[in-house]
């Protein structure tokens, strides 16, 4: 009998696995503070900030909530608001078969990679059903901003360190 290709000929279902359960639009906000003045032709086009933030909490022994947090605007001049928005989209993910050392890389980098396309979407949505053309927020490498992070956290715990032992 040929192996199932579904688990590539593992018998006893042990193959890693990452699995959404749930997504949903946890918090979401657009603000056109400046309309219809905003809206009006303008000389330049318009300056737009972006943050990303990404969050997990373990909810189970293998499922755990990724928040993904895009926060930015659009500014004429670097001072008057076009538009300003916040979104946080989540999810419920299931690890299974995962080693534990490489679960948080997982989390952190992988759930966050599947989450961006319906947020990147419902931020696009939002701007144009503001009156603007719809803002399709560029691919985000969250390896690059995992490793960011994890230096940060680094240098945050080497300067706590090193104020203790001074």
């Amino acid at each position: 009998m040929a192996d199932n290709p579904a688990n590539n000929g593992a018998q006893d279902g042990s193959m890693p696995s990452l699995n959404a359960l749930a997504q949903y639009c946890k918090d979401f906000s657009f603000e056109n503070p400046n309309a219809p003045r905003s809206l009006q032709p303008h000389n330049e086009g318009p300056q737009i900030n972006l943050q990303v933030n990404v969050n997990a909490k373990q909810l189970a022994d293998a499922d755990f909530e990724v928040d993904l947090t895009l926060e930015g605007d659009a500014k004429i001049g670097g001072k008057e608001v076009l538009f300003a928005f916040e979104l946080t989209y989540s999810g419920v993910f299931r690890v299974q078969n995962i080693p534990q050392d490489q679960i948080h890389p997982v989390v952190m980098i992988e759930c966050p990679r599947l989450l961006f396309p319906f947020a990147r979407q419902i931020v696009a949505e939002a701007v144009r059903n503001g009156g603007f053309p719809p803002l399709y927020i560029d691919p985000i490498d969250f390896v690059q901003l995992y490793r960011q992070r994890a230096a940060e956290v680094q240098a945050a715990q080497g300067q706590a360190s090193g104020q203790v032992l001074s």
